[in-house]
């Protein structure tokens, strides 16, 4: 909250309009992303709690290839059958790492669900259709994000070194948690949202007070310039922190002012780095490994939309 309350004060001190107008308006965008985050951060809870507690051992992974890269490529469709926003997938995610499954594995799960989601898929396809190739070079580029970053953190020589201490220490409780199925759901409800809620907060917050200060006038000057565009695109993105199921319709706003490579960069980096994203990460992986996702999927997204450019 300090970093909130810093950047009000640093765009008093350089723009000067009245502070009590800005710091409504910041309360009242935050308090919408944490509203419509809730309700899937809740549910990617319950689903965390059904793989690990009511799911029997081995019935996952028994239909897992055995190959760690095919693993990966089935794990980055599972968004497909399980359509979580973003926020969601957090929990979830954590907990197939307590049952078991690598980090690398986890990540190119979280990385790819959001954008592999038949919902976002088709909020997408309302949203442009096939026009300028934007919903297929989303949910293509998504993918091979996803798997690319899977593969890069597969080769790290300890993967313990990726998670928080937290988070370690989290999945030390639960693995020694005793007592019924519904025991230990409730004990694994209360312990996951006591982790991500906080994050969730705070990462709203965030979202929120950088809407209120980035002046929108600057992005919308650019965008007609086919690489600053993209560039003014992701900052956006990153900023805004809009649900997947719905960010396809607020970029529509844009289309007429940006160009279709910027449009493609918006849907790609905006479920995988924004700042509440990037909070709610943050209980679970280290900063070195979100530092290594955002350059990945930023300069991914980049090169994307530039192709998106030229084929346009």
């Amino acid at each position: 909250m300090a970093i909130v309350a810093a950047l009000f004060a640093l765009d008093t001190l350089v723009q000067g309009p009245p502070l009590p107008t800005r710091l409504q308006d910041g309360l009242t965008l935050s308090i919408s992303v944490l509203i419509e985050s809730l309700p899937f951060v809740v549910l990617g809870v319950m689903l965390s709690i059904v793989v690990q507690v009511w799911v029997p051992p081995g019935a996952i992974e028994r239909w897992m290839p055995r190959a760690g890269w095919a693993r990966r490529l089935t794990l980055s469709l599972l968004g497909i059958i399980v359509p979580v926003c973003e926020c969601g997938n957090v929990p979830f995610a954590r907990g197939l790492m307590m049952r078991g499954f690598s980090v690398a594995e986890t990540l190119t799960f979280l990385v790819a669900a959001p954008i592999v989601s038949p919902i976002v898929i088709i909020s997408t396809y309302q949203a442009f259709g096939f026009s300028d190739g934007i919903l297929i070079a989303r949910i293509l580029g998504g993918f091979v994000i996803a798997n690319l970053i899977g593969w890069l953190y597969a080769r790290h020589p300890n993967p313990d070194q990726l998670l928080t201490e937290r988070f370690r220490a989290t999945c030390e409780i639960v693995e020694h948690e005793e007592g019924g199925k519904w025991r230990r759901s409730a004990a694994q409800f209360f312990i996951e949202l006591r982790a991500v809620m906080p994050a969730l907060i705070i990462g709203s917050a965030l979202a929120g007070a950088v809407q209120v200060l980035v002046p929108r006038q600057a992005l919308l000057a650019i965008g007609s310039n086919p690489v600053l565009s993209i560039v003014a695109m992701i900052a956006l993105a990153m900023i805004v922190s809009i649900c997947s199921n719905v960010d396809a319709f607020f970029a529509l706003s844009f289309a007429s002012t940006f160009t279709p490579g910027a449009i493609t960069a918006f849907l790609i980096v905006g479920p995988l780095v924004d700042v509440k994203m990037l909070a709610l990460l943050r209980t679970t992986f280290t900063t070195r490994v979100l530092v290594g996702m955002v350059v990945t999927v930023v300069l991914s997204a980049f090169a994307i939309g530039i192709g998106v450019n030229l084929l346009a």
